[in-house]
């Protein structure tokens, strides 16, 4: 991504994230939970791999779609904490706005930690938030 497109995606971000910021929060079903299913918590894996997402009671949407009980994956790779809760989840998560149900990485090596969170239609967290557990892998 060249200096201009960078620009123009900060600005965009300046511009939208106080208009989401003041949206409700989607509700979530009480069942609803996300899980990642490879790798494993503990598992070593080689510097590229594929983690697979899960999801139960719940259906993946894309960003943008407005269907009860939907949503889409985040990932947060070597997180310090979980994000702000009722503001769009920020550009240091992969966000897979596509409805992707996995993702290729490429980490370097020794231990890292991933999670998921499922943000609605505008990457918002849902109420109550839906996020796994956090996983810690290392990568040979």
């Amino acid at each position: 991504m060249n200096r201009h497109h960078l620009s123009l995606l900060l600005l965009l971000l300046l511009i939208t994230t106080p208009v989401l910021a003041e949206m409700a929060r989607t509700p979530s079903p009480e069942d609803a939970s996300v899980y990642i299913i490879s790798p494993a918590d503990g598992d070593t894996v080689p510097s590229t791999f594929t983690v697979h997402f899960g999801l139960k009671g719940m259906g993946v949407a894309p960003a943008g779609i407005d269907k009860e009980n939907t949503g889409h994956h985040h990932l947060l790779v070597d997180g310090k904490a979980m994000p702000m809760m009722d503001q769009p989840l920020g550009t240091d998560i992969k966000h897979f706005g596509g409805g992707q149900t996995q993702t290729e990485l490429t980490l370097t090596p020794g231990q890292h930690t991933l999670q998921l969170i499922l943000g609605d239609k505008a990457h918002v967290p849902h109420d109550p938030p839906v996020a796994s557990e956090v996983i810690t892998i290392t990568v040979q």
